[in-house]
């Protein structure tokens, strides 16, 4: 490979393809480059970003289209441009080393490396010329340049020091499985960092963060808090009637930059999306004071259809995302004038401008972001939403004429997994088989696109996978094969999760406890790292934990709840203390020591087996399991239902807390009844 160019054009990753046409002799990450840098006795500049990300587009108008900065770049270092999509498990790693030399993270992350990729400096955003207290890109590279040349003793000891601390970092707090008390205490203290009037997080930005809203509401739910699930729900409402959703075309953008949720970092995300499909099924079961929220089943619906209208790729699978920006302006694709509103509404501009903040000044840089918190956090009476959606349609018909911002259509295996998991859920809440279809349609994907002798790869675009799959990928494609279990009732998936979950021990464990984010043959990392904290998206230990919990609960089997507490403890002793960044793995211990554990007995898929299966999946139920079986003689012995027979041939189903078991139930209407009578935690 000539280091002399930008070798970028033959890379499949759109952010890396954006790229390609700068002057700077941008290189793919590869272990052949890090020895070239090597050999060439330079140091590496690591640029990191994705392509849908804004900042990172700042950056490459500014410096890297410019040929005087590119020039220097080129003079003195060796350039990798790494798609944190594409690799994770790098990105961790320089982000944990940037946030050890006390800089915020984010992207575009700018890291500078020794030619063994060590980290040694860096920062994240520069622009050309010094401002925003940031120094020049230009005098950057010229000062570290001159300290990698002139002062090695520096670099020697930076490499170490934050190589130890990265060791350190990863080496985890091991502690005791916290308690379902443990659990309550930690659930109510996330309060302290909850916005009660605006929901989310205090301050700003807000992000929608939704395994944190999952426990709240989860534990809320079990311990009949009522603070919990109030924030939860006001939580939500803000963000369905926010700017952040996109209220022509449906989805959410990956936060807002104010507090109100107003004003949207417009980039739209796979992961948040099926996040917050998941929770908001989650919230819309329970009854509440006021009934099931209609607001979350509207949102639900026009966010799966926008994943199915705008991110679905050939084959069935799922793009990652939307960028922020069109014709290089930051949210151009979904402001809007009031003229352009009463010109395309007509008569009915009028009623729309009211509900959706609409004016001649605008809300955001004279422009409209779309919003409804003005006009109240529900739906107003079906006839008026209905004229409301006929006007959106007519907005969506225009808008669809703009020219796009870019499009990421590569598929993500975790992202996918998220994805599937949550339109089946939706589904089987909504008693949608399409959005079933879909699901399987995208996990057969995943299954033939991306595996390859038995081993999953992370990313595909363009006919190709590539890049080996990690630690999130093998976690959420069991989570997305046990939901698939759970709705169609078919041993094919179940046997699909229990052999990833192998798969999981073979390549990822970790003696001392937890898995690795990068398979045991990986070979460029300084470090394999062990996330557990979630982030935009729950770490793979999060994840993985949970697996395991369920696991134990469908199938009895004691390896899976040893395997989940050995997991858990590894990283226990920080819970205390970081609880609101680990609230995966609460959720996780609480799935293990509280499971409602449904065993349903049929021989055939019949139209009451069908029936109480919906009964099962409309019931507001936390850490349910649902094992469905033609014989429970397959039951390991200490699984509860072992010897439970099917009634007089009919479908039976057995409902099961701790060790005690419910008297059988053979038809829909009597076991909704009994799910919702029931408490909410072992005794």
């Amino acid at each position: 490979m000539d280091l002399a160019q930008n070798n970028l054009g033959s890379e499949t990753s759109p952010y890396l393809l954006q790229h390609h046409d700068n002057p700077v002799h941008w290189q793919p990450w590869s272990p052949e480059i890090l020895a070239a840098a090597k050999a060439a006795n330079k140091p590496v500049l690591l640029s990191v970003g994705y392509a849908a990300c804004h900042w990172c587009h700042v950056m490459a108008h500014e410096s890297f289209e410019d040929d005087g900065i590119a020039a220097l770049m080129n003079e003195m270092f060796i350039n990798i441009k790494l798609d944190r999509e594409e690799r994770p498990d790098l990105d961790s790693v320089y982000q944990n080393a940037l946030a050890l030399l006390g800089q915020q993270g984010g992207w575009p992350l700018t890291m500078f490396l020794t030619p063994d990729g060590e980290p040694f400096w860096g920062g994240t955003y520069f622009p050309k010329e010094a401002r925003y207290g940031r120094p020049g890109f230009g005098d950057v590279l010229k000062s570290v340049s001159e300290i990698y040349t002139n002062q090695q003793d520096n670099i020697r000891h930076n490499v170490a020091q934050i190589g130890q601390a990265l060791i350190k970092m990863n080496s985890g707090a091991t502690g005791s499985m916290p308690s379902l008390a443990t659990i309550d205490q930690c659930g109510h203290g996330c309060l302290q960092i909850m916005d009660g009037e605006n929901g989310g997080t205090n301050g700003a930005p807000k992000f929608p963060q939704p395994s944190l809203l999952a426990l709240l509401w989860r534990t809320g739910t079990r311990t009949g808090d009522a603070d919990l699930k109030r924030i939860t729900r006001h939580s939500l409402d803000r963000m369905c009637q926010g700017g952040i959703y996109d209220h022509v075309g449906g989805g959410f953008a990956r936060y807002a930059v104010d507090d109100q949720w107003l004003v949207p970092h417009f980039e739209k995300m796979l992961y948040d999306n099926a996040q917050l499909i998941d929770l908001m099924c989650d919230v819309w079961r329970d009854n509440g004071d006021g009934g099931k929220n209609p607001l979350y089943e509207t949102r639900i619906t026009e966010t799966i259809d926008w994943i199915l209208r705008d991110m679905r790729i050939p084959g069935g699978a799922f793009a990652a995302s939307l960028d922020a920006d069109s014709e290089g302006v930051e949210g151009k694709f979904y402001v809007w004038d009031e003229a352009e509103i009463d010109e395309i509404l007509g008569s009915d501009a009028a009623l729309f401008k009211q509900f959706y903040d609409v004016s001649a000044a605008g809300n955001w840089e004279d422009k409209n972001i779309l919003n409804r918190t003005q006009s109240g956090l529900g739906l107003p009476d079906p006839a008026t939403e209905k004229k409301l959606a006929e006007m959106r349609d007519k907005l969506l018909e225009v808008r669809n004429k703009r020219i796009w911002p870019g499009w990421d259509d590569k598929a993500l295996t975790d992202w996918n997994a998220m994805t599937i998991a949550a339109m089946a859920e939706a589904a089987m809440v909504f008693k949608r088989a399409d959005w079933l279809d879909y699901a399987k349609l995208a996990y057969n994907f995943v299954i033939s696109s991306l595996m390859q002798d038995g081993r999953f790869l992370h990313s595909y675009r363009d006919g190709k996978a590539q890049h080996a799959g990690m630690l999130e990928d093998y976690a959420h494609m069991i989570r997305a094969a046990l939901r698939l279990y759970e709705c169609f009732g078919e041993d094919a998936y179940l046997r699909e999760a229990i052999d990833w979950c192998e798969k999981v021990e073979d390549l990822f464990v970790d003696a001392k406890g937890g898995y690795f984010q990068s398979a045991s043959d990986a070979t460029d990392l300084v470090i394999r790292q062990k996330p557990h904290m979630d982030n935009a998206v729950p770490a793979g230990n999060s994840i993985m934990a949970q697996n395991l919990a369920r696991l134990y609960a469908l199938t009895g089997e004691t390896k899976y709840r040893d395997r989940a507490e050995t997991t858990i403890a590894a990283f226990a002793g920080r819970l205390t203390e970081q609880f609101p960044n680990m609230p995966g793995l609460l959720l996780a211990a609480e799935m293990l020591q509280n499971p409602l554990q449904i065993v349903l007995i049929s021989n055939e898929r019949s139209q009451d087996f069908m029936e109480m299966r919906r009964a099962i999946f409309a019931a507001c139920l936390p850490n349910r399991a649902i094992t469905i079986l033609s014989d429970t003689a397959t039951l390991p012995d200490l699984h509860p239902a072992k010897g439970k027979t099917a009634i007089n041939g009919k479908v039976t189903a057995y409902v099961c807390q701790g060790p005690v078991c419910s008297t059988p139930v053979t038809n829909a209407k009597d076991l909704g009844q009994l799910l919702a009578d029931l408490p909410t935690k072992t005794a």
